[in-house]
């Protein structure tokens, strides 16, 4: 085995050690089955809730009729569980045959014929963490088989693997991606690997492996959830920021924006935070049924701009004081910033906010034209001594974007 990955490690420095494939300039932006679906596989008795290719096309349908397409959301991404239980003859792999009985090549031309991208799942290790078969000995075989079927993004998880071997095998199938000559955007699970194994992770190799990587404990329909991650980010901010920007990014998970667990004010905090880390926007909701509400805040062009913003950077937390918390990310034009009130406080009526603008970034004697993100509103131009008057309610975010004046 030892041998098997000094040999692998020869090929990766004759490649040139790097994922050089162009993509995530910008965080992504799609759909994942995972957080609504799960590994629901009754396609007898919950036909229209389980895995299957009809709810993907289903999915792909809704994302290019409904906006989704047009604001940038581009992956239909399937998790767990679309596997067969067993390779196929010639040791490759196969969808479930009953639930996707045209197989997997059919389903990414229909997703491609809607103008997306077809994202798919497996896992490093000997099985998925549903028990599907797993591509640890196969790694370059499940490569070339995902290049021929035209999948465009690969959620590579790490279950039944030996966290350890994370170094070695992430490389590797990084290497195998890339020789197949298909541009197919690398999603790791390989720190999260590391922690679930208490082990520590070293996110130069990461980066220079993946262009999207999970790092923390799966996020829930649940505010409490949402929090711990944004506070394992807070926590690690100054090391998380070094390693940000076109090409790799950390992946808090999905959007829960329009589920059915959290309010409509902490699905916006969700969406808030999640534009300042510059993370991937993967909703996991069920688009043929969403309120309005959160249709709207999905497409809400001042939050996607700020979460795909050129720059790639990640907002840095400035304080946190009483429950609230400050951050605040510098986006183009250079000099401008998004900036973020975030309240975990779940009693009272709110924090009140009265600031001069230069104490919570706005330093440019040029001054800034501020926007409220949520409703749009132009809140005008303020100087650095110009006061910022908000409320920001429990468990919500208040957020403004400030473009520099020239």
């Amino acid at each position: 085995m030892l041998l098997n990955w000094i040999l692998l490690f020869a090929a990766l420095f004759a490649c040139g050690l790097c994922l050089d494939n162009g993509l995530a300039r910008t965080p992504p932006m799609g759909w994942l089955s995972w957080i609504r679906f799960g590994c629901n596989i009754d396609c007898v008795s919950d036909p229209d809730f389980c895995i299957s290719e009809k709810l993907i096309m289903q999915m792909a349908d809704h994302m290019a009729k409904d906006g989704y397409k047009d604001a940038g959301y581009e992956y239909v991404c399937i998790d767990d569980c679309w596997l067969a239980t067993e390779r196929d003859k010639n040791r490759r792999l196969q969808p479930d045959p009953k639930r996707f009985p045209r197989g997997m090549k059919f389903l990414a031309d229909y997703v491609h014929s809607r103008g997306l991208k077809l994202g798919i799942y497996e896992d490093f290790g000997t099985k998925t963490c549903g028990g599907y078969p797993g591509s640890e000995f196969y790694l370059q075989l499940d490569a070339q088989t995902f290049a021929e079927w035209g999948i465009d993004l690969l959620k590579f998880d790490t279950c039944h693997s030996d966290a350890h071997d994370n170094k070695y095998g992430y490389p590797a199938m990084s290497m195998y991606l890339n020789q197949t000559g298909r541009p197919i955007l690398f999603s790791c699970e390989w720190p999260y690997g590391e922690l679930q194994q208490n082990l520590s992770s070293d996110y130069g190799p990461v980066r220079q492996y993946c262009n999207i990587w999970r790092n923390d404990w799966d996020v829930m329909d649940d505010f409490k959830n949402v929090m711990g991650i944004v506070g394992f980010y807070g926590k690690n901010n100054e090391l998380f920021m070094k390693y940000s920007g076109p090409g790799g990014f950390f992946d808090p998970d999905q959007l829960i924006v329009g589920g059915i667990g959290m309010s409509h004010y902490q699905q916006r905090a969700q969406m808030a935070m999640w534009a300042m880390f510059s993370a991937p926007l993967l909703m996991s909701n069920d688009l043929r049924d969403i309120p309005e509400e959160a249709k709207q805040l999905l497409l809400n062009k001042y939050i996607l701009s700020v979460d795909q913003d050129p720059l790639g950077a990640m907002a840095t937390k400035v304080w946190e004081f009483k429950g609230l918390q400050l951050w605040v990310k510098p986006i183009m034009p250079k000099g401008s910033l998004a900036i973020v009130f975030f309240n975990t406080n779940a009693f009272g009526s709110g924090s009140a906010i009265s600031s001069a603008a230069g104490d919570i970034g706005m330093t440019d004697s040029r001054g800034y034209q501020v926007t409220e993100v949520f409703t749009g509103k132009d809140l005008g131009t303020f100087k650095p001594d110009t006061k910022l008057k908000t409320r920001v309610f429990t468990t919500d975010a208040y957020m403004i974007v400030c473009k520099i004046l020239s």
